[in-house]
């Protein structure tokens, strides 16, 4: 890692940031991280063999919860695997947690494969968890420093980070869209969390990020407002919206860009009759 001037002999531990910015860095996301608690609580209970530890960390690589022993707490305390430790790459080199996020995927980094010598007794299985607007969010690892740790051993505990990891970002996303519908945009990649919130007209208002990779949309931030039923290329009687009023003047006011003139000619009304309709359906021309 010269790019970021580390040295791979360096015993130090990693810096931890203070007291009162790792108490920021939660606040920031305490919404998240009463969601992933209990995901955090299952996942240590399937890997609870002393010598583990299941960390979450933020985007920049700063552990900001973790579950771990009381018999292993003091030996990864000294190792740095704590909360307020900084693991990104730029600090620590080739690490679980940090290539991770450096990456935005899924990886194991086992013993010698990291960069500094003093981490090399650890094994290292991360996962990326993407925010609702499409941005990378966090990392979950679970870390072993078991002398028995085998590849095979690895890929099954990798197996369920994975899964973990998916399944906090799912719910996140669920409790981010309270008021709308969650439809699974795509059931054939089981690997990836592709969700659609979707509002009372039909309307497509957020969408994960592979879902928004898998469909074209957004790669990042809000996404435009899309009728769903154009977006998952089902005929609009499947949606269960197309006899509603509401709902059919809205999907042509968003295939229009909230243009009223280009979308009363689309549904073959008036100008003057289609904001009539919009006043009684409590719709307002954007």
């Amino acid at each position: 890692m010269l790019k970021h001037g580390l040295d791979p002999a360096d015993r130090r531990r990693p810096e931890r940031v203070g007291r009162a910015e790792l108490a920021q860095r939660r606040e920031a996301m305490a919404h998240f991280l009463r969601v992933a608690g209990p995901q955090l609580d299952q996942l240590y209970s399937l890997v609870a063999l002393p010598g583990c530890n299941v960390l979450l960390t933020d985007a920049d690589g700063v552990v900001l919860d973790q579950r771990v022993g009381d018999g292993d707490a003091a030996q990864f305390r000294d190792w740095g695997l704590w909360q307020g430790a900084d693991w990104s790459e730029a600090a620590q080199g080739t690490n679980g947690i940090g290539t991770c996020l450096a990456e935005g995927r899924q990886v194991t980094i086992h013993r010698d494969e990291h960069f500094h010598t003093r981490n090399t007794g650890l094994s290292c299985m991360d996962a990326p968890i993407w925010g609702p607007d499409g941005r990378l969010l966090a990392a979950l690892d679970v870390s072993s420093a078991r002398a028995d740790q085998t590849g095979r051993y690895n890929r099954l505990i990798s197996a369920q980070v994975g899964q973990t990891a998916r399944a906090i970002e799912a719910m996140f996303f669920r409790a981010s869209f309270p008021e709308a519908r969650i439809v699974v945009a795509m059931d054939d990649h089981p690997e990836a969390t592709m969700l659609l919130a979707v509002d009372r007209d039909d309307i497509a208002i957020g969408a994960t990020r592979a879902a928004r990779r898998a469909l074209g949309l957004e790669r990042e931030g809000a996404i435009r407002p899309r009728p769903a039923a154009d977006l998952l290329g089902r005929d609009d009687d499947l949606a269960g919206f197309e006899r509603a009023e509401r709902a059919a003047v809205s999907r042509a006011l968003a295939r229009a860009g909230g243009n009223v003139s280009a979308a009363a000619r689309a549904l073959g009304v008036g100008r003057a009759t289609l904001y009539r309709r919009m006043g009684r359906l409590g719709l307002n021309a954007k």
